[in-house]
């Protein structure tokens, strides 16, 4: 019993440090624990081995509301767009003008507390405002022509350059980093308690990325594991989405004004991001976790991350075991003989549903867990890698089968799933257990995705 008015001395009571219960993310719903069967309801529509079915268990987690939208992609788009011009406006400051760093308008000096020696870090500045507008004066101001020049870097330029201002996709690279959980785990790699360290045989392949002559280069490095740096992994990868695929997807089709609008106008805000690859989501939902990790009075939480294929299942059958589609029911449309989401319905008919192209998110009755567009719209990407089998060897408490593929790797090792069917696919393919699959380095006018969060708590 506790010593009444006063802790207990020398004995143990733990630490215990205050903490708020997650809020809900912006924009997510929350998707209960719980467990269900995984697996399709009908037989393969491409007549392939049918998989089986396998009952799993469900932590929970939080999901998108809806697919993740231009908009909210564009958000992303902009702050490489920025941190671009940040970079070439420090650089001009520091090189041209002369300007000392720590006198830096648009660069911060950030020191290691762990090492007074150390030179600073240099980082962007994100409250200056890019002069956008920065003319060129032929009277000389060193400093506005300084800025105009840094400013346009992001803007195709010379022979690229058409009658008006555009954005060089070119150019959108992000770069970040991750520690390679899954080299640490591997059999030898575990850190010795009783020496203190990693065992001298220990190695590890690690993803490595650096620009050369404008170009990023992958690749994979081999070394021993010797402190926790070396399993920090690195990759670049241009962000922009790949608005040809309008073209590229349909031979003899007149999809010009989608390769032109969809991402770029306005108009499209509220629509699903199209023409991203696998790679490109994974880019995101790292760019989303760092952005909400930098506001520091943020609660902690869990990152940002592509569903697994039990998650994404489990969360459109809605709470609705074997349930066909998100709706419950067998069919694809309502008693009143209205389509229940944005598919091919029909015979070179893509219009009978309302729509003729992906539709506005949101635009059809959620599911029992207040999620949109499961079913139809856009497919989506899934984090895990795809194998016909996989309910044969994955487990039964959280399934997942995450292969990370390397350049070197066959192209059957880059295959990933994608889940829900499309507005171009016919109605069996949003059948809430069908599985389909794409390469993680292909993008198409048909595939989107959302992003989840891990709970935590209880």
């Amino acid at each position: 019993m506790f010593v009444s008015c006063s802790k207990p001395k020398g004995q143990l009571v733990g630490v215990y440090d205050s903490y708020s219960p997650e809020a809900t993310p912006y924009g997510m719903v929350h998707i209960p624990r719980g467990s269900f069967t995984m697996g399709p309801n009908d037989q393969s529509v491409t007549w392939a081995v049918q998989p089986s079915q396998k009952t799993v268990s469900i932590d929970a987690f939080w999901m998108d509301i809806t697919e993740i939208t231009n908009g909210e992609y564009r958000q992303f788009v902009y702050w490489v767009r920025d941190s671009i011009a940040r970079t070439e406006l420090a650089r001009m400051e520091v090189d041209v003008l002369g300007v000392e760093p720590d006198q830096a308008k648009y660069f911060k000096l950030r020191y290691d507390p762990y090492n007074e020696a150390a030179d600073p870090d240099t980082i962007l500045n994100w409250k200056t405002k890019i002069p956008w507008n920065a003319k060129w004066t032929f009277e000389g101001d060193e400093e506005t022509n300084a800025a105009y020049l840094a400013v346009n870097k992001v803007f195709f330029q010379s022979a690229d350059k058409t009658s008006h201002r555009q954005l060089n996709s070119h150019i959108m690279n992000y770069s970040y980093q991750w520690v390679n959980y899954d080299q640490a785990a591997l059999p030898g790699n575990s850190f010795n308690v009783r020496t203190g360290g990693y065992n001298d045989n220990a190695k590890i392949r690690i993803d490595s990325a650096f620009m050369r002559n404008g170009r990023i280069v992958d690749t994979v490095i081999i070394k021993p594991l010797r402190n926790r740096g070396d399993l920090i992994a690195r990759k670049i990868i241009n962000i922009y989405p790949d608005t040809m695929c309008w073209m590229t997807e349909y031979t003899y089709s007149y999809n010009e004004p989608a390769m032109q609008n969809y991402f770029a106008h306005p108009s499209y805000g509220q629509f699903p991001v199209v023409g991203i690859t696998w790679e490109q989501a994974q880019a995101f939902c790292y760019w989303r976790t760092n952005l909400y990790r930098s506001i520091g009075k943020l609660p902690r939480a869990q990152e940002y991350r592509l569903p697994t294929e039990a998650e994404w299942e489990y969360a459109a059958r809605g709470g609705r075991h074997n349930a066909q589609y998100p709706w419950g029911g067998p069919y694809v449309r309502d008693s009143k003989g209205c389509f229940m989401a944005n598919f091919k319905p029909m015979r070179g008919n893509y219009t009978e549903d309302g729509y003729l192209l992906p539709s506005r998110v949101g635009s059809y009755d959620p599911n029992d867990y207040g999620l949109y567009d499961m079913a139809g719209n856009v497919s989506e990407w899934i984090g895990q890698t795809y194998d016909p089998t996989l309910n044969t060897f994955t487990h039964d408490m959280n399934p997942n089968y995450d292969y990370k593929a390397r350049g070197e790797d066959p192209k059957v090792m880059k295959r990933k799933i994608i889940k829900g069917g499309s507005w171009k696919d016919v109605g069996a393919y949003l059948q809430c257990g069908m599985r389909d699959f794409e390469y993680q380095d292909k993008c198409r006018p048909s595939i989107g995705f959302r992003c989840v969060r891990g709970f935590i708590g209880d």
